[in-house]
């Protein structure tokens, strides 16, 4: 009996796991995940402690070893390409997509996978976007592009990301994107109220039917900006009208008697980025909203993964393809 061997990865740039978290429940298995940041590799290893985490700059890292593995992975920092920053591109010293094509080289894996945010679309990236996806294809692939909402996979969030998904031409397999649905997100009351009301909230049930949308994008920050709250004065306004308050997160869930909007907590915030509970962040409250603000949404990397994983495991050879796939944006 003909038994599949797991398909094996390698991340970089792997946060606080989110892509990780995802690709892991697609199938895959983690042979490196590689980050710099001391506590989101603590978050790492907490969470997953048979993960091999590599705490380094991945400036330092050698993919060499880790030759044919099935899948890199990376959502390489988006500061450089973020309406939130100064969109310096490729000019930007915390671009990585240099050390992603490098890497790609290095590592040949069968199938190459990175996100970024809706900004690396924008017509003043075109040139550098066009030199990334071609240099892809001259290392062997065939490249794909496509924004994809996180809402459309269950999200409570309006999260938009850009996800390349480069194929090894040799594998001749005909990748397409997961489709999602635009009516399965559920609102943020829906996605809160349990714990909105652990502490028996009187009005719980009451801001839970008000806060009747999605949630708008969460907010990181850098090192240098950004805390414990919800981000600049627009990001609050939306929050407010889904009647929470987000200049700051709280340490718990309202208690009885509380008037006003409530603050979310990080769990609350874990679960609007589509974690699961038992993901943990740490006790640092400004570190937790940044790992959970900057994460990459599990959902949408397992249903991304999941279609890479058909491709790479015989479901979607197509040997009479005529058109090639090269550089193609969905």
């Amino acid at each position: 009996m003909f038994v599949q061997k797991p398909l094996t990865c390698v991340e970089i740039c792997a946060g606080a796991g989110g892509q990780a978290l995802g690709l892991a429940m697609a199938g895959f298995v983690h042979v490196a995940l590689v980050e710099y940041e001391a506590d989101y590799c603590k978050t790492l290893k907490q969470n997953r402690p048979e993960w091999n985490v590599i705490c380094a700059d991945v400036r330092n890292f050698d993919g060499k070893p880790y030759e044919g593995v099935d899948l890199l992975a990376g959502g390489v920092p988006c500061p450089p390409f973020s309406i939130a920053g100064k969109q310096l591109g490729k000019d930007d010293e915390r671009d990585l997509f240099p050390e992603a094509l490098r890497l790609i080289k290095e590592i040949k894996p069968r199938a190459v996978m990175l996100e970024n945010v809706r900004g690396f679309l924008d017509n003043g990236f075109s040139e550098y976007r066009q030199y990334i996806l071609k240099s892809i294809e001259k290392l062997g692939y065939d490249t794909q592009i496509k924004l994809l909402n996180a809402s459309d996979f269950g999200v409570p969030q309006l999260r938009p990301r850009v996800v390349i998904v480069g194929i090894r031409r040799e594998e001749n397999r005909n990748f397409t994107y997961p489709q999602g649905d635009s009516q399965i997100a559920p609102t943020v009351g829906n996605t809160l109220y349990d714990v909105m009301a652990e502490n028996k909230w009187k009005g719980a049930k009451k801001w839970a039917q008000n806060a009747n949308k999605i949630a708008p994008t969460l907010v990181g920050g850098s090192k240098k900006h950004g805390g414990p709250d919800l981000g600049p004065v627009r990001a609050r306004n939306a929050w407010a009208e889904l009647g929470v308050d987000g200049r700051g997160v709280a340490n718990m869930a309202p208690e009885p008697d509380f008037e006003g909007m409530p603050r979310l907590t990080s769990r609350m915030l874990a679960r609007i980025q589509g974690f699961p509970d038992t993901w943990t962040f740490g006790k640092k409250k400004t570190a937790a909203c940044r790992m959970i603000g900057n994460a990459f949404p599990p959902p949408v990397a397992k249903a991304v993964g999941e279609k890479i994983k058909e491709c790479l495991e015989d479901e979607c050879i197509d040997c009479e393809r005529a058109v090639s796939l090269s550089r193609k944006i969905v």
